[in-house]
């Protein structure tokens, strides 16, 4: 383990009012995103579209890291430059999600559990001398009245941990990535409840791996009701309800915590993240974004697969970069939407 190679990762990425792109959507998932603003998904139309995110000017205010997907970690830029080595000339991180994607976990009401430990280090070994120098793993739980299930969430914290040893080991700092779906009619109690439950046993695992979370980025879910409840939570609701659980779980140590959007359109998700902040300037780690959806929709939407856009959705993509960033020190106003050339 090399641990100057950790402390130079988490330091960049840890910077306050920065936060981490999340353009690492496998070619099943971009292609549904495509499909909905009726552009053809192909392994040109990916590296195109990608290339409009890394390269949008002065990115780099907003953005620390980015986290590609496989295919994209040996793609080129317009000008002939690897993508990886785009970002770091631009000063932001590259990094890599490294999970296989989910399989039904036996004898649950059909959770899921996270694979792809096996081969994970000879894999890192590969990506990093790519230039990868974080990871991402993800694993995923479903709220109903029976799940999550003890075993289902057992097995995730046992995976999100042997991963986040086996790259601490490799000098690649990991993402931790325990989501918690939004879909379902749940309270945003019952959302309290699983993600103590969840990050409990997360941090139970951690520590049985021996991970040194100074050198971990937690990327949890906020608490928020879900996508059916009829009692929908203020932004303040959300911010006081999560910030309750993070401090019952997450050790001090963690350096910072890079919230998913999971399901939240753009303006909730900064709205949210943005009343984190402003409810506490005391909180004991950095608390900022790694958003997929909440930066990319409205860009993806202005692209639609035609180069001519591609300054117009830069420019709205540095935008929500722009809010993000300010959320992310308490400093963002809903008002700031109106400003904005997608208004």
């Amino acid at each position: 383990m090399s641990i100057k190679e950790l402390e130079s990762t988490i330091h960049a990425l840890a910077k306050k009012g920065k936060g981490i792109l999340a353009a690492d959507e496998s070619s099943a998932t971009i292609t549904k995103r495509f499909a909905a603003v009726n552009t053809e998904s192909t392994e040109e139309t990916r590296r195109a579209y990608r290339d409009l995110l890394i390269t949008t000017p002065n990115l780099n205010n907003y953005i620390a890291g980015v986290i590609l997907y496989e295919e994209t970690l040996s793609q080129k830029t317009m000008d002939g430059t690897l993508f990886p080595e785009k970002l770091k000339a631009l000063g932001i991180l590259p990094g890599i999600k490294v999970d296989k994607g989910l399989v039904i976990l036996p004898n649950t009401s059909d959770e899921q559990v996270t694979q792809g430990l096996d081969g994970l280090a000879e894999r890192l070994a590969d990506y990093k001398t790519k230039g990868a120098c974080f990871a991402k793993w993800r694993a995923v739980y479903a709220i109903s009245t029976v799940t999550p299930s003890k075993l289902a969430i057992k097995a995730n914290a046992e995976g999100l941990a042997r991963y986040a040893a086996i790259c601490q080991a490799n000098g690649i700092v990991p993402i931790v990535e325990p989501e918690i779906l939004i879909d379902g009619d749940h309270t945003i109690e019952r959302s309290a409840e699983v993600s103590e439950r969840v990050l409990h046993s997360v941090f139970n695992a951690l520590f049985r791996y021996k991970v040194k979370l100074e050198y971990i980025v937690l990327k949890p879910s906020m608490v928020i009701n879900g996508k059916k409840c009829l009692n929908k939570a203020s932004a303040e609701q959300v911010a006081e309800a999560t910030l309750t659980i993070l401090r019952r779980t997450v050790p001090a140590a963690v350096p910072t915590i890079n919230f998913l959007s999971g399901g939240q359109t753009p303006e909730e998700a900064t709205a949210n993240l943005n009343a984190m902040n402003a409810l506490s300037s005391h909180l004991p780690w950095n608390v900022s974004y790694s958003y997929a959806r909440a930066l990319q929709e409205y860009p993806m939407q202005i692209w639609h697969g035609d180069a001519k856009n591609s300054v117009a959705a830069q420019q709205v993509f540095l935008e929500r970069a722009k809010l993000n960033s300010l959320a992310a020190m308490g400093q963002y106003d809903g008002s700031m939407e109106t400003e904005l050339s997608i208004a």
